[in-house]
């Protein structure tokens, strides 16, 4: 039986994001501890995405577009942007701090934005790791184009192929672009594994979907996912945490000392500073 999840909508000063994990039916789904939908969205001139620095642990951020951009840079001295099709992989580890903005060049002009960002629980035998960052260009990820299906490995292995983004374990996350009237099986490669539906008229095994939703599938089940329109849709999941996480604000841990430790860090100033950005966003009374 699947199980479909209603996103929490955040709207951002008319930028929307959805939130459809953690929620009260998934509070993961393999490593995938968090995921947001971006958009779609236009911006006016001299608007933009302003997230302003703020840290993070035990985790991994994963961004990908299909429209816009946005500049990545963080306390390692990464400055990067992602477009569509990129993928930024930021492992947080022991500890990172990070900032997202719309690049100035693009806010002289009208300019979209759609994507997902997630993060990725890390394994406990990872969560102290150190801090890094790694950009992927479209062009090097492992990409299927077959009777108006288009399917692109973000990070794992899915469909014969894999990514090169290296993850820390075994991991499904699959971009999925189909034609109108374009069919594909959702492969039962992983334990744990859902569908999120970001644009366009879907079905599962001939049943309607609603569009921006999660779609949680049945362990071993192999539905037939089937376009009535363009559909822009990502395929996730993986091996199941190897311990239930704690979680607040931006930080991850399979310890509530460690989390309390990483707030005493971020107000202490800690986490380091980003080269050229000295903004913050506070830590959170609650």
């Amino acid at each position: 039986m699947t199980t479909i999840i209603a996103p929490r909508v955040h709207d951002l000063g008319g930028f929307q994001v959805r939130r459809a994990v953690p929620s009260l039916q998934a509070r993961s789904v393999g490593p995938f501890v968090f995921v947001d939908h971006m958009g779609p969205a236009t911006f006016q001139p001299g608007q933009g995405v302003d997230v302003r620095p703020h840290p993070h642990i035990g985790l991994a951020t994963v961004t990908f577009l299909w429209s816009g951009c946005i500049n990545h840079r963080d306390t390692l001295g990464s400055d990067q942007d992602i477009r569509p099709g990129d993928v930024n992989w930021m492992t947080a580890g022991r500890g990172i701090a990070h900032s997202e903005r719309t690049p100035a060049i693009l806010r002289e002009g009208e300019h979209p934005l759609h994507g997902m960002q997630t993060w990725v629980a890390l394994p406990l035998s990872d969560e102290e790791t150190a801090p890094a960052f790694h950009h992927h260009p479209a062009d090097t990820l492992p990409e299927l184009r077959h009777d108006g299906r288009w399917l692109r490995i973000v990070a794992g292995r899915g469909y014969g192929e894999e990514s090169p983004v290296r993850v820390f374990a075994d991991t499904l996350y699959v971009a999925i672009d189909l034609d109108p009237e374009a069919e594909m099986f959702l492969e039962a490669s992983h334990p744990e594994r859902a569908l999120y539906v970001l644009e366009g008229e879907a079905q599962l095994d001939g049943a309607d979907i609603p569009d921006k939703h999660l779609v949680v599938l049945e362990p071993g089940s192999r539905p037939r996912l089937r376009a009535r329109s363009p559909l822009k849709a990502m395929l996730l999941g993986g091996e199941p945490l190897d311990r239930p996480r704690h979680m607040w604000w931006n930080f991850v841990s399979s310890s509530q000392e460690r989390i309390e430790q990483a707030k005493e860090d971020w107000v202490a100033g800690r986490f380091g500073r980003i080269e050229g950005d000295d903004e913050f966003i506070p830590l959170p009374e609650r």
